[in-house]
């Protein structure tokens, strides 16, 4: 299946948000082991008018990969449990980031079981934590990019606009009112928070 070059990435925050529903996300692990999983639920984030954004108050050490360029993997560690995964997505210097909340299994469901030690597949990656343990992302993955060996993303043919649903973000306390989250209508992999 063909690669996404760094120019998909090379657009507004709001639309990748919106043009990753249904892509495939690939890592691959040490002895050739391929994860694929199909992105169904992203969170835009933007360093300007966005309180919510780790880089709203400016550029620290624990967000600066947000200002790297297009298509690097922005990986933090969160309420003292969760690594979450965004891909960067404004132009170098200005911060910007899909978080990735959703994705459905496709290759490498076995092991993704064993890291979670979930049988049931609609629970493997149904949330932003779940996907990244699913995955063995961790925040040593932090700064790397999607344009290498060991992580892609696989062209998709495009999500249908009718299949597509938008919310106001999740767990959040702050610009809690922007319409920021996307997903794929009744995808049963979706995270549970306002799927409709």
């Amino acid at each position: 299946m063909e690669r996404l070059e760094k120019q998909f990435y090379e657009i507004p925050t709001l639309e990748l948000a919106e043009k990753l529903l249904g892509k495939i996300f690939v890592r691959t692990l040490p002895g050739n082991l391929q994860l694929k999983a199909r992105i169904v639920e992203t969170e835009a984030y933007l360093g300007v008018d966005d309180e919510a954004c780790h880089a709203w108050r400016g550029r620290t050490e624990r967000n600066s990969t947000m200002f790297h360029r297009p298509g690097t993997i922005y990986v933090y560690f969160t309420y003292g449990c969760h690594h979450l995964i965004n891909i960067v997505s404004e132009p170098e210097n200005r911060a910007g980031a899909v978080l990735l909340r959703a994705m459905e299994p496709v290759e490498g469901i076995s092991f993704m079981q064993m890291q979670r030690g979930k049988a049931v597949e609609r629970e493997l990656m149904s949330g932003p934590g779940k996907l990244a343990r699913a995955l063995q992302i961790e925040r040593r993955d932090n700064g790397r990019d999607l344009f290498g060996e060991e992580f892609y993303l696989e062209n998709a043919p495009p999500v249908p606009e009718r299949m597509i649903g938008t919310t106001t973000r999740v767990g959040i306390s702050r610009s809690r009112d922007l319409p920021w989250r996307k997903f794929i209508v009744n995808n049963p992999h979706v995270s549970k928070a306002r799927i409709s």
